[in-house]
């Protein structure tokens, strides 16, 4: 027979306290929110009969996790990431903002302070020649009426052939595979990159541990990451899942929608090759984006999640 205790006014008195809304020092919507935490908490306790021995194991769980760095992983790989963009979709769609680029997650591996560059960019270091295939990419930032939105910011990053990260994997140099390009008179902008490769989480980490236990993988498909800002328009936070991908509508982070394809072409010919200045095979993607407009400065701004800064 299940026990609750947590309803009683003893228990959600104590509550109360341990969440400081019995003094008025603190911060008053932290105090909300914990109190929320704890009485659901107990009610999860209750409902689902968690022993000393689960609880426990949850908090190990959570040290590890913390440890490891892999906590923003993991919400994304639970769909939580994914909710939020589901529900800031549903709040944009009552409050009368449609149109446009569709969002998507952000994850855990942007680096701020990327070199700015105007109009285009070469995004790798060249330490991958002769392994990556050349990727040409290009496109348009656009407003709803399809005017184009000169000095717009296309803040991209990827990963490398290995599905690594530059910074966050020490061999790579610098903002390698990271730039911000200023958009042209014309709204477009253009990089030369590789040909991302798909990832998983690392086998032996906490996130996978707990994706074993529910019986996922942790892959992802390849793709390239962008933030899309300009004056007067709503920031953009999305991404592009390559096409071909083995995992594109089977991501472990639920990050592929519909529109957010991009259709990556491959390209044998010697002369276009020679036209592009590459020796051998090179692909090609072309992505526009199309902003919303913004009602205040604070919808230009991307969200104020905490961020890497490159030392």
């Amino acid at each position: 027979m299940t026990v609750r205790i947590s309803s009683s006014d003893e228990i959600q008195a104590f509550f109360k306290q341990a969440a400081g809304l019995d003094n008025d020092q603190g911060n008053v919507r932290v105090k909300q929110i914990l109190l929320r935490v704890l009485q659901d908490s107990a009610r999860l306790i209750e409902d689902l009969q968690i022993t000393d021995d689960e609880f426990w194991s949850a908090i190990d769980y959570l040290n590890r996790l913390g440890g490891r760095g892999e906590a923003a992983l993991l919400m994304a790989g639970l769909g939580l990431e994914h909710f939020l963009d589901l529900l800031n979709d549903a709040r944009d769609e009552q409050a009368g903002h449609t149109g446009g680029t569709p969002r998507t997650i952000e994850g855990p591996l942007y680096v701020a302070g990327a070199p700015l560059c105007e109009g285009e960019a070469r995004m790798d270091d060249g330490s991958e020649e002769g392994v990556a295939t050349t990727l040409f990419i290009e496109g348009q930032v656009v407003d709803l009426l399809g005017q184009p939105v000169a000095g717009a910011i296309v803040d991209l990053w990827q990963a490398n052939t290995k599905g690594n990260y530059s910074y966050f994997d020490k061999s790579q140099s610098a903002y390698n595979l990271r730039r911000r390009i200023v958009t042209d008179a014309d709204g477009r902008y253009r990089a030369r990159s590789i040909v991302p490769s798909g990832y998983g989480c690392d086998p032996q980490g906490p996130t996978q541990e707990c994706l074993n236990l529910l019986g996922r993988h942790g892959q992802r498909p390849a793709h390239i990451h962008y933030f899309i800002s300009a004056p007067g328009y709503r920031h953009l936070t999305t991404q592009i899942n390559l096409s071909g991908e083995k995992y594109l509508w089977d991501d472990f982070a639920y990050a592929t929608r519909e529109g957010l394809i991009g259709e990556v072409r491959f390209v044998d010919d010697a002369q276009s090759s020679a036209k592009r200045g590459v020796e051998g095979r090179f692909a090609e993607m072309s992505f526009d984006f199309q902003l919303q407009s913004a009602d205040a400065i604070t919808q230009e701004q991307r969200s104020l999640r905490p961020r890497v800064l490159q030392d």
